[in-house]
């Protein structure tokens, strides 16, 4: 990328060098399709080392991020999310290690059965190409994103949002330097040149076919942006507007550690509790504590008549609270009657990604788990557990929560597609 314009110049033509960066990925991820396992992991550890060993560099460029983002009056749970500090960067290193040292999918077997004919059919992982990836205030998604891509043998167009530009190059310059020690192309990992907006409706039109699937990693309005105009395939979700129901049958301790852990561990990630569901079975031994134990957290805790009545402390919610994904320290609140209320509620205010049950009745979380449709749910666990790398799969790329190709943590296996392999001996069909 060296001979390129800069951006901002009057010589700086973006529909032709987003193009040109299409062509380049396109032709990268021939290479990279075909790369053997132990040349990936090369590549990845590299990566790894590389983001360990400049760590300096890419917190000292997260701080000027920091600052720009404070500045424009970004929410503290923007910032949050933006942040970048020595144990971020060492988890975002493990992290690509992790993915090291996961499986390679590429050219797995996933079925094989032989016809009557004598014909031998196996259907086996490959690549699905080029993907592109449009993020905002993440910059960890940079290293998670390059990486999960590379494992599954697929080139990666990388777009970040004007607030994290600098910490995503910062650690982009270390994935190339991964990539070119083991000898693999550096612009099968790339990043657009530019914030110009105008950059992202190049890659939603496909960058002339060098774009297989697209996907958004960000806020409602860019994921909806990104869905309502992509003329490519999009893995995405709009909110992560997270429930936990805590049925008749919770133990209240257990209560207690996971509600707390869903909202309050890290209330900026799309896993954060939203809403919290009290059967109305267990009020009297279950309800106060519960909400007292929000409050005492930190917590704003929203509630109906029933929960301000449990701890005064409580605010009344307002109607646009349930199925609101506040993404700060505030949670709805309230009581429903039982199970099938429960699971009426979530069904009407969720956004199918991730809910927790808490019970010790197995019955009742077989009841949720299999009548609801979100892309995650749980049993006596925190939602934040809504993640690719607690899932084994190093990390993810986002969660996704429509129901075609990848649903779920979107981690290596689900970056790729699959071919059949037909192995014959002479057959010709009559």
């Amino acid at each position: 990328m060296n001979d390129q314009v800069e951006p901002g110049t009057d010589e700086f033509d973006l529909t032709g060098e987003m193009r040109a960066l299409g062509q380049r990925a396109r032709a990268a991820a021939g290479a990279i399709a075909i790369a053997s396992p132990d040349k990936k992991i090369t590549a990845l550890r590299a990566m790894a080392d590389a983001i360990e060993d400049h760590a300096d560099d890419i917190i000292s460029a997260n701080k000027i991020d920091l600052e720009t983002a404070q500045a424009a009056g970004r929410p503290q749970s923007f910032l949050d999310r933006l942040m970048l500090d020595r144990n971020r960067v060492g988890d975002m290193a493990d992290a690509v290690r992790q993915i090291a040292d996961l499986e390679d999918p590429v050219g797995k077997i996933i079925a094989a059965w032989e016809r009557p004919n004598g014909l031998k059919i196996e259907r086996v992982r490959t690549p699905l190409g080029v993907i592109g990836i449009i993020f905002e205030s993440r910059p960890n998604v940079t290293a998670d994103a390059g990486a999960l891509c590379l494992k599954a043998g697929n080139a990666t167009i990388l777009r970040p949002g004007s607030e994290s530009i600098l910490s995503a190059r910062a650690i982009h310059k270390c994935l190339v330097a991964g990539l070119e020690k083991a000898g693999l192309p550096g612009n099968a990992i790339q990043l657009v040149p530019t914030t110009d907006r105008a950059a992202v409706g190049e890659m939603l039109r496909g960058l002339d076919g060098a774009i297989d699937v697209i996907v958004p990693r960000g806020g409602k309005s860019l994921v909806g942006l990104v869905e309502r105009e992509a003329r490519v395939p999009v893995f995405s979700h709009l909110e992560g507007i997270c429930h936990v129901y805590v049925h008749s049958d919770a133990d209240l301790d257990m209560a207690k550690d996971i509600v707390v852990n869903a909202k309050m561990r890290r209330t900026g990630i799309c896993g954060s509790a939203e809403t919290l569901l009290v059967d109305r079975a267990c009020v009297a031994t279950h309800l106060q504590p519960l909400v007292a134990a929000l409050i005492d957290a930190g917590c704003e805790v929203r509630g109906d008549n029933a929960v301000c009545a449990a701890d005064p402390r409580a605010v009344t919610a307002r109607t646009e609270d349930w199925g609101k994904e506040f993404l700060e320290s505030i949670i709805a609140a309230r009581v429903v009657d039982d199970l099938d209320a429960a699971i009426h509620h979530i069904a009407t205010h969720g956004s199918r990604h991730t809910d927790a049950i808490i019970t010790g009745d197995d019955e009742a979380a077989r009841q949720f788990m299999t009548r609801l449709d979100s892309a995650i749910l749980l049993h006596n666990a925190s939602t934040q557990y809504a993640d690719g790398g607690e899932f084994g799969m190093g990390a993810e790329i986002g969660i996704a929560t429509g129901k075609m190709h990848a649903r779920g943590p979107v981690g290596g296996e689900q970056l790729t597609s699959f071919k059949y392999l037909v192995h014959g001996t002479g057959q010709t069909r009559p």
